[in-house]
């Protein structure tokens, strides 16, 4: 594990002198950056996993095209920076749809691979949302930000942990909001064009959350409702984001 994340450090170091010659990219870029290369490796020594396996990896370069999707961000650099923002931003999209077919092909399905999966789609979607957001307009935040508050309201409200049944519904809402944000953010449609895509993003984000909400509130109560809904929980990692599968959280 300790040489995984280590060359996922320096694949991500690499990433950023990259993005240095072609953007110019600045120091707060290259802080942002590394940051994010740190912070994943420490959290996943953290797991005490042995090692990641092959799906892992794919997530684990995902991460880095996160992190230097985030130091551009960061950075705020020339127009052509706004450019390779939506390169590198659609390729880690693309990537979301491979680490699932690594691990369905291989058999390596893991609950920290499905954690890890997860959590660099938020982190991901986080970032797009702030980079839109400087264009669009803040409230555009609100897309990233509403899986990390449907989490901590977890820590207030036991209910709201629940697992849920599978949704195709719900993996299409979750799988529109990256597509969405780079549409919006890619510079490429007219200014109110970009509203109503991460507008409508945004809508069809809190119906499907609203939905889980209430779906969880009336089976709270309900001790053998909610355990038999244990039956449906499944480990996302196909196409996964913060809102697939049978999880939110």
């Amino acid at each position: 594990m300790k040489l995984q994340t280590g060359l996922g450090l320096a694949g991500q170091l690499l990433l950023l002198g990259v993005l240095w010659g072609v953007t110019g990219l600045g120091p707060v870029g290259w802080v942002v950056g590394a940051a994010c290369g740190v912070t994943v490796g420490a959290l996943l020594l953290r797991s005490g996993a042995p090692a990641l396996g092959p799906a892992d990896l794919v997530t684990l370069s995902r991460a880095g095209l996160a992190g230097g999707t985030a130091a551009l961000v960061a950075d705020q650099g020339t127009d052509a920076s706004l450019v390779v923002v939506a390169v590198v931003a659609t390729v880690a999209l693309v990537l979301d749809a491979v680490d699932g077919l690594v691990a369905r092909r291989t058999g390596t399905a893991s609950p920290l691979g499905a954690r890890f999966d997860m959590e660099v789609d938020a982190f991901l979607i986080l970032v797009l949302s702030a980079f839109v957001g400087l264009f669009v307009g803040m409230w555009v935040l609100a897309i990233g930000a509403i899986r990390y508050a449907f989490v901590a309201g977890q820590w207030m409200l036991p209910w709201l942990r629940g697992p849920l049944p599978p949704s195709r519904a719900r993996k299409t809402v979750a799988a529109v909001q990256g597509i969405a944000l780079v549409v919006a953010g890619s510079g490429l449609v007219p200014g109110p064009v970009a509203v109503f895509v991460a507008g409508g993003a945004l809508s069809a984000l809190v119906w499907s959350f609203g939905r889980d909400i209430s779906w969880l509130w009336h089976v709270r109560t309900l001790p053998v409702i909610a355990e038999g809904a244990l039956d449906f929980a499944v480990v996302p990692r196909s196409g996964s984001s913060p809102a697939t599968g049978g999880q939110r959280g």
